[in-house]
């Protein structure tokens, strides 16, 4: 008993990425199953901090081990600058997933956290899952598109820790900032609750690690899509 609600998984168990995994194979198979050549989209939301980009690398890592074609979005590209949690995830939602969803190329433009302006917009060609993460992803809008929603938390001070060894004095300045959008978030779309899982972060997971999608080396070039 781990004393958490229920579909809650903590940090520690090794069966997390494996789990998540398991889920977005019976996707696949049932799109299989059906030849519906639409893709898997799978949204991994959290504020930051939480291991959103830790936990998409090792489930991409999985999936890629198990032959699947799988291309990774991180809204870390897409947010225009420090004002625009909610941008991105209307973007997302009302455009970029709908047009996943359909099979179709999304078009999305991105931002230069070093020069703080627009970079070159980026094109996302469709693959059979697609896995976007970062805060927004998990909203009302999104939720109605994406095919899973997963949820991450950690306490202020574990993210805090990850945040500022991940991208150091550039983010310092702008964290109250940022966080006052995902607290405006999560109270109007309540991402939690429309989650398809929870996971609790408790641990290291995330911290200082080099294939984190952060903002401090965005310099404007045209990001990498992990394809």
């Amino acid at each position: 008993m781990t004393g958490l609600p229920d579909g809650v998984t903590p940090t520690g168990s090794s069966d997390h990425v494996a789990a998540l995994v398991q889920r977005v194979d019976r996707l696949r198979a049932s799109r299989a199953e059906t030849a519906d050549r639409s893709p898997v989209l799978v949204c991994v939301d959290g504020r930051s901090g939480s291991g959103k980009t830790t936990l998409a690398r090792r489930v991409t890592a999985r999936l890629r081990d198990g032959g699947a074609e799988v291309r990774v979005l991180h809204l870390d590209h897409v947010y225009p600058g420090w004002d625009g949690l909610s941008a991105a995830s209307i973007l997302l939602g009302e455009r970029l997933l709908p047009r996943l969803a359909a099979g179709g190329r999304a078009t999305y433009p991105t931002w230069s956290w070093v020069r703080d302006r627009p970079g070159p917009d980026v094109v996302v060609d469709p693959a059979e899952v697609v896995l976007v993460e970062g805060v927004g992803s998990g909203s009302r809008v999104c939720r109605a598109v994406a095919d899973l929603v997963v949820w991450l938390e950690a306490p202020q001070r574990v993210r805090h820790a990850r945040a500022m060894a991940r991208d150091g004095e550039s983010y310092a300045p702008h964290w109250q900032r940022w966080a006052a959008q995902e607290d405006a978030y999560v109270a109007a779309e309540d991402p939690r609750r429309g989650a398809d899982l929870v996971l609790v972060t408790t641990g290291p997971v995330g911290v200082a690690d080099p294939a984190a999608a952060g903002r401090s080396d965005m310099s404007g070039a045209a990001p990498t899509l992990d394809a």
